[in-house]
């Protein structure tokens, strides 16, 4: 009986030791699946749902990217360059999902884009107009790149359009290839999405000509190339 009993005793020890560990191990084994399906992957069977039309440049090669959200979010990546090197140019245009209060501010993840190490090395560079509305450009502070990027957020249909460019020599002809892009930017397929037709059909009314980097610049303090100066005390 007491032989019993000890064999008895040691058998439930050994299974609450064993219920033991696995309850710390059960953790480790319930995170890989939602960290697994955390942030942005490659949407291969993806079809584009835009394009750049009247692309005047053949020798720069062309690449389209679409980037998908388990929470919904969904990325169509335009890039221009040659083959094998840096992009010259680049436009996301960032349909949110319910991702989007995690996601980073957008000057920080377009600084990382653009390869500037931090968000407070871009600064302001004025304004520019497109059949979007007006669209915010920054540049890097050092001006150690003579790149600028550009965001412009859309409350409805949701959407956010950012990039940058890295083309030509001066400023004003890089304010007017951005404008030049964003004007030659067309809806391929909505996916259902009327909110989006919405927005791009009157967007093709107000779509102007592509401006030369003369004309391009504004005597609008609002549009100018660099910073309003202010007068007085704020």
């Amino acid at each position: 009986m007491l032989a019993r009993l000890i064999a008895y005793v040691g058998t439930l020890a050994l299974l609450a030791i064993v219920g033991v560990h696995l309850w710390d191990r059960l953790p480790d084994i319930a995170d890989p699946g939602p960290a697994a399906q955390a942030g942005w992957s490659a949407a291969s069977r993806s079809h584009p749902a835009f394009a750049i039309s009247q692309i005047d440049s053949p020798d720069k090669t062309e690449t389209y990217e679409v980037l998908r959200h388990p929470a919904g979010g969904r990325k169509d990546i335009l890039r221009w360059g040659p083959a094998g090197v840096w992009p010259l140019a680049e436009l996301e245009i960032y349909r949110f999902g319910a991702e989007m209060g995690q996601s980073d501010p957008v000057t920080a993840e377009l600084a990382a884009r653009m390869g500037v190490q931090s968000p407070s090395d871009l600064e302001a560079a004025g304004v520019i107009d497109s059949k979007f509305g007006h669209v915010t450009l920054l540049r890097p502070a050092d001006g150690a790149r003579s790149c600028l990027g550009f965001f412009r957020r859309i409350d409805e249909p949701g959407l956010q359009i950012s990039g940058w460019s890295c083309q030509s020599e001066t400023l004003p002809a890089r304010r007017a290839a951005i404008s030049c892009m964003l004007n030659r930017l067309v809806l391929l397929t909505a996916a259902n999405d009327p909110k989006l037709v919405e927005l791009f059909a009157p967007a093709e009314l107000r779509r102007s000509a592509c401006t030369s980097a003369t004309s391009a610049v504004s005597a609008d303090w609002v549009t100018a190339a660099q910073n309003p100066l202010l007068r007085g005390r704020l």
